[in-house]
C-alpha cells in the first residue's frame, strides 16, 4: 500500500513545474519547523554546539533547513521528470573535468558527500551525463519506501547497495569495474568507526571510503550538491584526495579519514542550512569505541571473495 502511495504521489508531483516545488516545499518546510518539535529541538540544539552560534539565530538557520529539506523530499519523487535532455536545466557542474581525470585512471572512483542538499540528485549529476554512478546507502527500515525509492532512483540510472550488507560485495565489484561509487559519510558509525572531532564534538565517523580507496587503489573525489538562491542545484567537486601509505595502516585510514571529515565540515559550517541538523550523528559515545577498527580485517575478508 505504502508503495503505491508513495509512486501516485510521485506520478502527481511530476505534473507540476519545478517553480510549484519551490513553493510548496517552503510551505512544507515551515510546518514540520512548528510542528515536528522533538526534530527541530535537536537541530536547534547541535547547531549551537557545532557552530557556536546563540539560539536566536540557530533556530532561523534551521528553520530553512527545514525548507531545504521539504524541497529535497519533493526534489526526490521529482527524479521521473529528469533525462539527459533537461538536467542541465536544474543542475550545473563545477569542475566535471576533474570526475573525468578520475574516471580515466581506471580504479574506479570513490565519491565522498554527505546528507547536503538534494544529494539524490547529486547522482543524476553524473548518470546522466553518462557517467556510471553507484552508491553505497543505509538500509531503509521499511521496505516498501525502500522499493518505491530504488524504482525512482532508477530513473535516473542510479545503482545503490545497502551498507553493512552482502550488497557491499556487489559494490566492490562496480569500482573494480571502473564506476563512481558514492559514501555518504556524515552519520553515525557506531562502535568500528573512526572517533574523530566533528563540528566541536566527537563522532564515530565512517572509514568506508578510505578502505575501499586503499583496497582498489581509488582515488578520492569530495562531491556535493548545493542548491543556489534560485532553487536550482550547483555541484562542486574538489580536488581529489589519495590513501597514502606510511607503513601503519590503521593509522593511515585514520588519517585520511580525518581529512575528509575535514572537507564535509567545511561545506556544512559554508552551507548550514543544507544539512541534516536533526541526525543522530552524536549517538555512539567515544567510550564504546573498540579498541581495534575493523577495517583492516574487512579489507583482508573482503579480498577473499
Amino acid at each position: 500500500m505504502l508503495y503505491h502511495t508513495l509512486m501516485l504521489l510521485s506520478r502527481i508531483i511530476c505534473c507540476l513545474p519545478h517553480s510549484a516545488l519551490l513553493t510548496l516545499g517552503r510551505g512544507a518546510g515551515i510546518l514540520y519547523y512548528k510542528f515536528i518539535k522533538k526534530q527541530r529541538e535537536r537541530a536547534v540544539r547541535q547547531m549551537m554546539e557545532g557552530l557556536g552560534i546563540p539560539e536566536e539565530e540557530a533556530r532561523r538557520l534551521v528553520k530553512e533547513s527545514f525548507v531545504n529539506l521539504a524541497r529535497n523530499m519533493l526534489e526526490i519523487f521529482y527524479m521521473p521528470n529528469l533525462n539527459e535532455k533537461n538536467y542541465k536545466e536544474y543542475i550545473e557542474v563545477d569542475h566535471m573535468e576533474r570526475a573525468e581525470a578520475a574516471l580515466a585512471e581506471g580504479h574506479g572512483v570513490v565519491v565522498l558527500t554527505g546528507h547536503i542538499g538534494t544529494w539524490e540528485w547529486l547522482s543524476a549529476a553524473f548518470s546522466l551525463a553518462g557517467y556510471p554512478a553507484t552508491a553505497i546507502a543505509k538500509t531503509q527500515p521499511n521496505q516498501q519506501y525502500s522499493k518505491a525509492l530504488d524504482e525512482l532512483r532508477a530513473k535516473i540510472h542510479m545503482e545503490v547497495f545497502s551498507r553493512g550488507s552482502s550488497e557491499l560485495i556487489a559494490a566492490a565489484k562496480a569500482l573494480r569495474q571502473g564506476k563512481l561509487l558514492g559514501f555518504l559519510v556524515d552519520q553515525d558509525a557506531g562502535p568500528g568507526g573512526a572517533f574523530i572531532d566533528f563540528l566541536g564534538k566527537t563522532a564515530s565517523t565512517p572509514m568506508g571510503p578510505a578502505v575501499f580507496a586503499r583496497k582498489y587503489n581509488a582515488p578520492i573525489l569530495p562531491c556535493f550538491i548545493l542548491r543556489r538562491p534560485d532553487g536550482r542545484h550547483r555541484v562542486t567537486i574538489g580536488e581529489v584526495l589519495r590513501y597514502e601509505d606510511h607503513g601503519d595502516t590503521d593509522k593511515d585510514l585514520y588519517d585520511l579519514t580525518v581529512r575528509m571529515t575535514r572537507i564535509l565540515e567545511k561545506v556544512i559550517r559554508e552551507n548550514p542550512t543544507q544539512w541534516l541538523w536533526f541526525q543522530k550523528r552524536w549517538d555512539t559515545p567515544p567510550e564504546r569505541k573498540r579498541e581495534k577498527h575493523h577495517t583492516v580485517k574487512a579489507i583482508k575478508e573482503q579480498g577473499k571473495q
